[in-house]
C-alpha cells in the first residue's frame, strides 16, 4: 500500500487535502473504474482491501504486514462478498466501509499531530460539507439527521412510498422497538438500526427483513425480497451468509 508516499499531512488544511484526494480515488474506483475494480476483487484471492491514495488514485491490495500498521487499514476481505450480492449492493457496502476508513485516516493524522478541539471540529465540518462516498456511488444526498428525525413521524402519512411493515410476520417486521409509547426512545432505536447492505438508517415506512444467521437487518429492496415473497420464507439467509455457505 502506498498511502504514505506523499508528505505526511500536519495541518487541518493538509489533512483535508489528503482526505479529498483519497476520497476522489475511492469514488473513481466505485464509479468510472468500476469494471476494473470489480475484476480485481476476485473472491478466490486472499483478503483484499480497497485503498484510496493521496494521488487521487486507488488500488486493491493485500493488507500491510506491518503490525501495528502505519495508517488505519480499510475493511478486510471486500472481495469475498462480491459474488454473493447484487453488484450495486456490494458497491454500496464497499462505499460505506470506505467512508469509515477515510474518517479514520483523517482523525488518525489529527491525533498524531495533536489537533485540539477547535481543529478537530473544523476538520469535521470541512469533511461534512462533502457528500460521502456512499452518497456519490448511490446517487443519494442525505438530509441532516435532525431533520430526518423530526420528519420521521409525518413520513407515514405524507410520503407516497411503501407502507409500514408492522403487519408483517415476525421474520420480516422492522427492528423491534420495546416502548411504542415513547416517541424519543423510538426515534433513537430507529436511528440506531442500519441496513446491512446499503448502510442506510431504519425508516418506519420501509419493508425490512432480518437474516436468521447473522441477525442483521436489511431493506427488502436491497436484498430483492418483497413482503409477499417473505411470507413463504421459513429461514432467511442474507446474501453474505449464503455466499459463505457456498464457499464452505
Amino acid at each position: 500500500m502506498e498511502g504514505l508516499a506523499s508528505p505526511i499531512p500536519r495541518t487541518v488544511e493538509d489533512v483535508f487535502t489528503d482526505f479529498k484526494a483519497r476520497r476522489a480515488g475511492l469514488i473513481k474506483a466505485l464509479t468510472t473504474d468500476v469494471q476494473k475494480f470489480y475484476q480485481q476483487c476476485d473472491p478466490d484471492k486472499e483478503n483484499l482491501c480497497l485503498y484510496g491514495l493521496p494521488s487521487e488514485t486507488w488500488e486493491v491490495n493485500l493488507p500491510v504486514e506491518e503490525v501495528p500498521p502505519e495508517l488505519p487499514e480499510p475493511a478486510l476481505g471486500i472481495n469475498f462478498a462480491r459474488d454473493g450480492m447484487q453488484e450495486k449492493d456490494w458497491l454500496s457496502l464497499v462505499a460505506v466501509h470506505s467512508d469509515s476508513w477515510l474518517l479514520a485516516v483523517a482523525f488518525y493524522f489529527g491525533a498524531r499531530f495533536g489537533f485540539g478541539k477547535n481543529e478537530r471540529k473544523r476538520l469535521f465540518n470541512m469533511i461534512n460539507d462533502l457528500p460521502t462516498v456512499f452518497e456519490v456511488v448511490t446517487g443519494t444526498v442525505r438530509k441532516p439527521k435532525e431533520q430526518s428525525a423530526t420528519h420521521n413521524n409525518s413520513k407515514s402519512k405524507s410520503s407516497g412510498k411503501s407502507r409500514p411493515s408492522e403487519s408483517q410476520t415476525k421474520v420480516v417486521k422492522p427492528p423491534p422497538k420495546e416502548d411504542e409509547e415513547s416517541g424519543e426512545e423510538e426515534e433513537d432505536d430507529e436511528q440506531g438500526a442500519i441496513c446491512g447492505a446499503c448502510g442506510d438508517n431504519y425508516g418506519t415506512d420501509e419493508f425490512w427483513i432480518c437474516c436468521d444467521i447473522c441477525e442483521r437487518w436489511f431493506h427488502g429492496k436491497c436484498v430483492k425480497i418483497t413482503p409477499a415473497k417473505a411470507e413463504h420464507i421459513k429461514q432467511y439467509k442474507c446474501p453474505g451468509c449464503s455466499s459463505k455457505r457456498v464457499r464452505v
